[in-house]
């Protein structure tokens, strides 16, 4: 008899550059809410401490310093921001057909709250307001942008609560 090894991974953090650390920080602690585990600071390239080497070996030999700060959601999931000084500063074309990360999601029970809060610190609502199933559930969705043209995805319930009911299968 065999055992199953196999278990769910917890979802750690995610890392998203942007073209300006400060604005980031505000933008993301006052609008999300997400705690600041670690203002911004500096990293600069170098091999006498294990960040700098750790750093190295994941972004090469062709930079000198960035910046960075850490964040949390309410759940612990963190979030790592960086800016680069000589990186492009606009975000790349929107483009869900091409492989690589296409979006994250964050969950809200007052989505209209949310997306007014998002419009006035500079982003976007990228679609109207959908229901999952309208007349039987509250489940809601909706695309925004933050100011930095960063895309992302809000739910009004949890992943498993939206999908667990047989969506898209009546």
């Amino acid at each position: 008899m065999s055992t199953n090894k196999n278990y769910p991974k917890s979802f750690s953090h995610i890392g998203i550059t942007v073209p300006n650390i400060k604005e980031a920080v505000k933008f993301y602690s006052e609008v999300m809410g997400w705690y600041i585990i670690m203002e911004p600071s500096k990293v600069k390239k170098e091999t006498e401490t294990a960040i700098g080497k750790m750093c190295i070996d994941v972004f090469g030999n062709d930079w000198t310093e960035f910046e960075i700060a850490h964040l949390a959601t309410s759940d612990g999931i963190g979030i790592e921001l960086f800016c680069f000084p000589n990186g492009i500063k606009e975000a790349p074309e929107f483009n869900p057909f091409n492989t690589g990360l296409f979006h994250f999601c964050v969950q809200d029970p007052n989505i209209e709250e949310l997306i007014d809060k998002i419009l006035a610190y500079g982003g976007k609502q990228r679609m109207p307001i959908r229901e999952y199933y309208p007349n039987d559930k509250p489940f809601k969705m909706c695309y925004v942008e933050d100011p930095f043209g960063i895309v992302f995805e809000i739910y009004t319930h949890s992943y498993e609560l939206t999908y667990s009911s047989g969506a898209y299968s009546k």
